[in-house]
C-alpha cells in the first residue's frame, strides 16, 4: 500500500465515540481543505436496513474474537482515487486505517448469505461534496427523554446545513430514490467499488 494517505495518521482525525456520521463529516471537511482535487473521489458511506440492525465485524466496540457488534447504523469515509483502488478510512474498526476496499467488506461485513433477511446490509454512498452541504443534525437521537446525553456529544457545534433541519434519518433511510447519493445491497456496493485484478486483466485485453 502506497503512503500518499489523505490522511495520514489517525490521530490527526477528529473522532468522538458513538458519532460516526459528524466524525466522516469532519474527514471530508479535512480533505476539502487540504486536498481539494481529491474531493471529487471521496464519498460517505452510511450502513444500514429497514430495521436499523446491521451486524459488523472487526469493530472497537465488538465483543468475542471477531468483534461483531450490531449497530442501527454506521458510516466511513472512502477514496477512489482510480478505478483499481479504493481506500476505506473507518475511525471505529480494528483494521488498519486505511484498508483496501475489498479487505474492509470481506472483514467487516462477510456475506449476507448467511444473516437472516432483516440483518442484511445496505449502504447510502454520497459525494463527499454533497455530503459536507447537506448533512445537518442537531444531535437529538443522542439525547434521552429528559434531555441528557446518551454519549457526550463533540466539543464543536453541531453541524447544520443551511436549512438548520435536522435531516439525519434521509442519511439513514434506505429507501431507492429517498434521500442523497445511491443506494446498494451488498453485493451491488462491491460490484460498484471492486475492481479485481482478474478483470481488470479482461479490461486491458
Amino acid at each position: 500500500m502506497t503512503t500518499d494517505f489523505l490522511f495520514p495518521k489517525i490521530a490527526d482525525c477528529s473522532y468522538v465515540s458513538c458519532y460516526c456520521e459528524e466524525n466522516v463529516w469532519k474527514l471530508c471537511e479535512q480533505v476539502k481543505r487540504t486536498r481539494p482535487e481529491e474531493l471529487s473521489k471521496c464519498y460517505a458511506v452510511f450502513v444500514s436496513n429497514e430495521g436499523r440492525t446491521v451486524p459488523l465485524w472487526r469493530q472497537k466496540a465488538g465483543r468475542g474474537d471477531d468483534q461483531v457488534v450490531i449497530w442501527d447504523y454506521h458510516v466511513f469515509f472512502m477514496h477512489n482515487p482510480s478505478l483499481n483502488r479504493c481506500l476505506v478510512f473507518d475511525l471505529d474498526t480494528t483494521l488498519p486505517f486505511p484498508t483496501y476496499f475489498h479487505k474492509y467488506v470481506t472483514e467487516t461485513f462477510r456475506s449476507d448469505l448467511a444473516l437472516r433477511p432483516e440483518h442484511h446490509r445496505f449502504f447510502r454512498v454520497i459525494p463527499a461534496d454533497t455530503y459536507l452541504i447537506e448533512f445537518s443534525s442537531d444531535r437529538r437521537h443522542m439525547r434521552r427523554p429528559d434531555g441528557s446525553w446518551i454519549k457526550p456529544p463533540p466539543s464543536y457545534p453541531p453541524i447544520l446545513s443551511n436549512t438548520n433541519i435536522h435531516c439525519l434519518g434521509d442519511f439513514i433511510c434506505m429507501s431507492a430514490g429517498k434521500g442523497p447519493g445511491a443506494v446498494y445491497s451488498l453485493s451491488e456496493f462491491v460490484q460498484n467499488f471492486y475492481k479485481s485484478p482478474h478483470v481488470m486483466a479482461q479490461n486491458n485485453k
